[in-house]
């Protein structure tokens, strides 16, 4: 089968960051298929996305993938198990299973990462070549995922970004740890310390920047990376950005982290989460300085208005709420 430059095959379209992915590419011209094992119920739940060729197989699978990516240019590795249950055992063979289908047909790999490789050894500011020696076992699995990504013989393309945001987003810090999913912008709880920057990611802006990315993936270095600055704010504007968007003042708290300690041995989001307190007590901010020079510029929509569009989506505003002036 002919390869096509605006073919893509998108592993976790039904999830956030590959659902927001495929919806730029296809807004951008793009044939895409989605990988998915019931696709018929997936062509039925996949809001948006109705002109995916959904394809059946199973993302542990290198025969699937294979096959599902035959005649494609990218291969959007954006699987990642909901609630971080079972990283270990899924992650890696994932990875694997998407390698091999780059080798037999020539597609390069686009994999959306995070700020999970990193230690405090690194902060504040993240570049492409800081040093990875995390300190959690999310961020080891991470580390093993890129370095066998990067030595695999196959052509990568790394976006690395902040903490997702976004109308559509299965697990977001914003409406699981700082405003209440599905309820009423009534408080806010903060991780860290106010005064301290971290750096956010809205989904659709870096949808837009891995697709504008994927569109010149050809003149790229065969191992690519690049970091997404996003929104970097510290908490005390975070939360003033959520008043001016509520309309109020609202009542701050800090997150109760030993109350979660005493539940998290019962609940894995809650222990995953409690991993990552490290990266709310440290200023952590990527430098997108190489974005910029090979795209001109980042995607970047106004603070305000993506936390709008986000809060409306997680059913957080109603759909007529406007930001106060």
């Amino acid at each position: 089968m002919a390869t096509s430059d605006k073919t893509a095959l998108v592993i976790g379209a039904t999830g956030s960051v590959g659902g927001e992915v495929a919806a730029v590419l296809l807004a951008r011209g793009w044939t895409v298929r989605g990988l998915h094992r019931d696709p018929a119920r997936a062509a039925r739940e996949a809001v948006g996305l109705e002109r995916i060729e959904w394809v059946k197989g199973d993302a542990l699978s290198a025969s699937d993938v294979t096959a599902a990516a035959q005649g494609v240019s990218v291969i959007v590795h954006a699987a990642n198990p909901p609630g971080y249950r079972n990283w270990a055992g899924l992650l890696l063979p994932m990875m694997e299973a998407s390698i091999a289908a780059a080798k037999s047909t020539g597609a390069r790999i686009l994999l959306p990462c995070n700020v999970y490789n990193y230690g405090p050894d690194a902060f504040p500011t993240l570049r492409e070549d800081s040093p990875q020696n995390p300190k959690t076992r999310k961020g080891v699995i991470r580390v093993k995922m890129e370095r066998r990504l990067a030595t695999a013989g196959v052509r990568s393309l790394v976006v690395r970004a902040g903490d997702f945001f976004g109308p559509i987003s299965g697990s977001s810090w914003l409406t699981e740890g700082i405003v209440a999913k599905d309820k009423p912008l009534r408080s806010v709880s903060y991780p860290g310390p106010r005064a301290i920057r971290h750096t956010w990611a809205y989904l659709p802006d870096l949808a837009e920047t891995m697709a504008r990315l994927a569109e010149i993936e050809a003149t790229l270095p065969d191992v690519a990376m690049y970091n997404f600055g996003g929104h970097q704010l510290s908490g005390d504007e975070m939360v003033a950005a959520l008043e001016r968007v509520a309309g109020r003042r609202l009542p701050v708290k800090r997150i109760p982290w030993l109350a979660m300690r005493a539940v998290a041995p019962f609940v894995e989001t809650l222990r995953e989460m409690l991993e990552m307190r490290y990266l709310w007590e440290n200023a952590v901010l990527l430098d997108n300085s190489r974005l910029v020079k090979t795209l001109g510029v980042e995607p970047h929509t106004p603070l305000e208005t993506a936390l709008k569009t986000a809060l409306q989506g997680q059913g957080c505003l109603p759909m007529d709420q406007k930001a106060a002036a």
